[in-house]
This record gives structure tokens, C-alpha cells and sequence, in this order.
């Protein structure tokens, strides 16, 4: 999971903020129309004071929460049939269509934003498919985890798999769904890759399904997975047989490692990044470095080479009083640096 670094989604939150980007909308429209008229009423003073002081109460009842819902709602209604009729005498005059693409995206998006909070707020629900979480990021969706820290995430969803020690991104998905049908795919781009099917395959037990363990077996795969069934009373298995069990299960958790790697080093659970393509590259940038990093750490001829020519390990410092500090831990090491103020 590679979690966006976005806001805490809440239904008002997505409104009110649908509401303020109508009404830019509606500035320029009107500015573009030539100030005719009237301008149309969007009470922004009023609705942002409310706003306001519904957003400072610290415990706000269902009958509070229920009655900022139905005003927002009431004036994003209001905002975009505003939009459409300042649209509809642009259209009239045989004007030029005067919002942008990102402006149309960006009106698509309120409209499909407001139809699901219109939706959920009449049934008195508070989940729908596909739902919005922001408006500057609606490929982003809700993904329950059921974990202590977070029930829910927002994020997307990865499949990786770990090949001596080198992590692989399989599946990318913005969407929630089940894991276990990666295990296949996963197994099949193994063979395409080397050649041949795996030996073991070391999963978690999300990915022991009954259909997974048949394919498989027909394979000849083997599976760290407990077998299915009622545990026998005793299992006859020797010192070696329990070591090498207890060994496999437990490399699985060096993928586990990958991900604490990734976010707590390199903010896997904090991207930055907006767009969707941009998200997905970074992402994808981050398992590479990762992947560099391993690399560099096992391909020992690079530091061999440098020994054998006296050639300097050059460090850039940004703060000239930590460079004696430097010198002093790197004179024990028996290497040549060369430090530099940068």
C-alpha cells in the first residue's frame, strides 16, 4: 500500500470545496461574459462564516452534521446550474467555449463529487462505489485495511514480489480487491523471466486459496502456507524438516521489510504527487532506488577497485562545522575520502 498525501477526506470537506471552486467558476464566466446583468448569487460570505464555525465545533451531533451537508449540497446545486446557464449564452452568442480543459475536468468532477454526496446524504449512507475522496485527486479511493493505526487508507494498492532480494511491482491498483488472484500472474511472469516455475513460493496466508493450492500442486510448487484441514494430533517431522519449515516462513518477512524500507526511508506512504501517471512514477521510482541500493551493496568490485587505486570517495557536506567531525570517523575506517563544502 502507498498511501497519497492527501486530507482527511470528510463529505462537508468535499463539498465546501467544490462549492469555492464553482464559485472561481463563476467569476470568470462572468468577467469573460462582459459583467452582463446580474451577477449570480452564490451567499460565499454566508456559507464561508457557517462553514467556519461548524468546522470550530470539536463534538458536532448527527442533526449538526446532517444540516452543513444539506446546505452545501443546497449550494453546489445552485453553483453549477449557474455554470451551465452562463455556458448555455457563451453557446448562444457562437462564443468560443471558455473553460479550459482542467477547468472541464475539474466541473466533471464536482458534478460526479456531488451526485455521490447527493446520493449517500438521501439514503443516509456513507459509502458508494467509486467514491471521491478529493477533487485535485479522484483516482484516489478508499481502501479498507482493518489495521489498529488506520481502519482505512488512501492510497494505491501494490503487488510486489521479491526475487533475490530485487522487488518487482506486478499489480498497480487504485482500486480495492482481493490479493489472492496476484499469486498466479506473479508466479507466471517468474517463469517468463527465468525460464522455469519457481521452487517455493513464500506467501502470506491471504494468498493460500483453495485455487491457488490446486494450480500449484499440478506445478509442483510448494507453499509456506499451513495445509488445509484439521491439524493432525501428531506430526512426525524431523530436526531438519522443522528448521527448514521455520526458515521458509520466515523469509517471507523480507518483503515486509521492503515496504517498511521504502516508507520509512523514502516516504512510500507519503507521495506527493497529484497526477495519477506522476504517482504511479513515483512510486515506481522509489522500488528502483531501493533496488540500486541493493545492488551497490552486494557488488563489491566498485570499493575493491577504488582500494586498489588510492582513488578518493568524494562526500559533499552542506555545513563546513560537521567536516572535522567527518575526518574523524572516516581516519578510522582506512579509506580515502575527499570532502568537500558544498
Amino acid at each position: 500500500m502507498a498511501d497519497q498525501y492527501i486530507q482527511y477526506p470528510s463529505d462537508n470537506g468535499i463539498l465546501n470545496e467544490s462549492r469555492k471552486k464553482c464559485e472561481d467558476m463563476i467569476d470568470e464566466l462572468y468577467d469573460r461574459n462582459g459583467k452582463q446583468d446580474v451577477k449570480p448569487r452564490t451567499y460565499r460570505r454566508v456559507m464561508n462564516t457557517a462553514f467556519l464555525n461548524y468546522s470550530k465545533k470539536k463534538k458536532k451531533s448527527k442533526a449538526t452534521y446532517r444540516k452543513m451537508t444539506r446546505r452545501l449540497l443546497e449550494c453546489v446545486n445552485r453553483d453549477i446550474k449557474h455554470i451551465d446557464h452562463l455556458l448555455d449564452e457563451f453557446e448562444q452568442r457562437g462564443d468560443r467555449f471558455p473553460l479550459t480543459h482542467a477547468q472541464q475536468r475539474m466541473l466533471w468532477i464536482i458534478r460526479t463529487a456531488f451526485m455521490q454526496q447527493k446520493m449517500m446524504y438521501d439514503k443516509n449512507v456513507h459509502s458508494c462505489r467509486d467514491r471521491i475522496v478529493s477533487i485535485y485527486q479522484p483516482h484516489v479511493r478508499p481502501i479498507p485495511r482493518g489495521k489498529l493505526k488506520s481502519q482505512i487508507e488512501f492510497g494505491s494498492k501494490l503487488g510486489v514480489s521479491l526475487d533475490e532480494e530485487f522487488a518487482r511491482i506486478n499489480t498497480f491498483s487504485w482500486d480495492a480487491y482481493h490479493e489472492a488472484g496476484d499469486l498466479i500472474p506473479q508466479v507466471e511472469a517468474y517463469r517468463d523471466l527465468h525460464g522455469h516455475y519457481p521452487e517455493l513460493v513464500q506467501v502470506n496466508k491471504l494468498y493460500a486459496t483453495r485455487e491457488n493450492r490446486i494450480w500449484l500442486k499440478e506445478r509442483g510448487i510448494r507453499i509456506t502456507a499451513p495445509p488445509l484441514g484439521r491439524r493432525p494430533v501428531k506430526t512426525k517431522q524431523s530436526y531438519y524438516q522443522k528448521r527448514k519449515t521455520k526458515k521458509e516462513a520466515a523469509e517471507r518477512n523480507h518483503i515486509e521489510g521492503k515496504f517498511g524500507q521504502g516508507k520509512n526511508g523514502y516516504n512510500l506512504d507519503e507521495i506527493r504527487a497529484r497526477l495519477r501517471n506522476t504517482s504511479e512514477s513515483w512510486v515506481a521510482c522509489i522500488f528502483f532506488v531501493m533496488n540500486l541500493i541493493h545492488y551497490q551493496a552486494n557488488y563489491f568490485f566498485d570499493s575493491f577497485f577504488r582500494w586498489i587505486n588510492c582513488e578518493p570517495q568524494r562526500i559533499l557536506v552542506r555545513n563546513a562545522n560537521v567536516m572535522p567531525i567527518l575526518e574523524s570517523k572516516l581516519s578510522t575506517r582506512n579509506e580515502i575520502w575527499e570532502i568537500r563544502y558544498w
